[in-house]
């Protein structure tokens, strides 16, 4: 299956090489481009692409606000796209509260060729988040110094079983399925079951939600490692 992709960066180079770069891949198709927030949320509502790529800074609408309105879109739109930021470490800040929001993972602009096509079918896949060391360092060192301010997580967690609690645990450690798999003594398709299990009590919508979950709801703590 063709994935759908639309970039939106205030920066025409960049857009041109990263369609240049995705549409030359067999199964990548970019349907649209926008150079700010609010020209991307009109591109992603009329084009309904798999995955759309972020900038941060833009004019007329930044990133994450552009983010949120595609991510929690109004009543009537059903279809939900993967959001992949596009930032550097100066602003990570702004990555983490993108995460909270909704957003798939994050990748850096000046990343390889090959890191961008690879990000691209992580996130379209809704499979782990990228780079899952620098996540997850980054929303620890958030997390602790600025606690997010709602206190339920933490009684939410009760409604998961052992394992599924666990299985949240190992996901916000940044370990993939295969060695959730492994590490549990699982068959990877049990594990995909479980993960769909808390997905669906602690009403997240994927995976990067389940990491900021889990650091909010103290399963997880700033320098814990797997």
């Amino acid at each position: 299956m063709t994935i759908r992709v639309i970039i939106v960066d205030d920066q025409a180079m960049v857009r041109a090489g990263f369609a240049a770069l995705l549409s030359a891949q067999a199964d990548i198709d970019v349907v649209g481009e926008a150079p700010d927030g609010r020209q991307g949320v009109q591109v992603a509502r009329s084009t309904h692409p798999d995955v759309v790529l972020m900038d941060v800074r833009m004019p007329e609408m930044d990133g994450l606000t552009a983010a949120r309105e595609i991510l929690d879109p109004p009543p009537g739109v059903v279809r939900r796209p993967k959001v992949l930021m596009l930032t550097t470490f100066d602003i990570d800040d702004y990555v983490y509260e993108a995460l909270r929001a909704g957003a798939s993972g994050f990748l850096l602009k000046d990343a390889p060729p090959a890191d961008l096509i690879a990000a691209v079918r992580v996130v379209a896949s809704g499979e782990a988040l990228l780079a899952p060391s620098v996540t997850r360092r980054l929303i620890a060192d958030f997390v602790q110094q600025r606690p997010a301010p709602r206190k339920d997580p933490a009684l939410r967690l009760k409604g998961l079983t052992p394992r599924e609690t666990e299985v949240l645990e190992l996901i916000a450690r940044g370990l993939s399925n295969q060695e959730i798999a492994a590490h549990l003594v699982l068959a990877e398709q049990t594990v995909k079951t479980h993960i769909g299990r808390v997905l669906a009590k602690l009403d997240l919508r994927d995976r990067a939600q389940a990491v900021i979950f889990a650091y909010e709801a103290g399963l997880v703590r700033p320098g814990d490692s797997a």
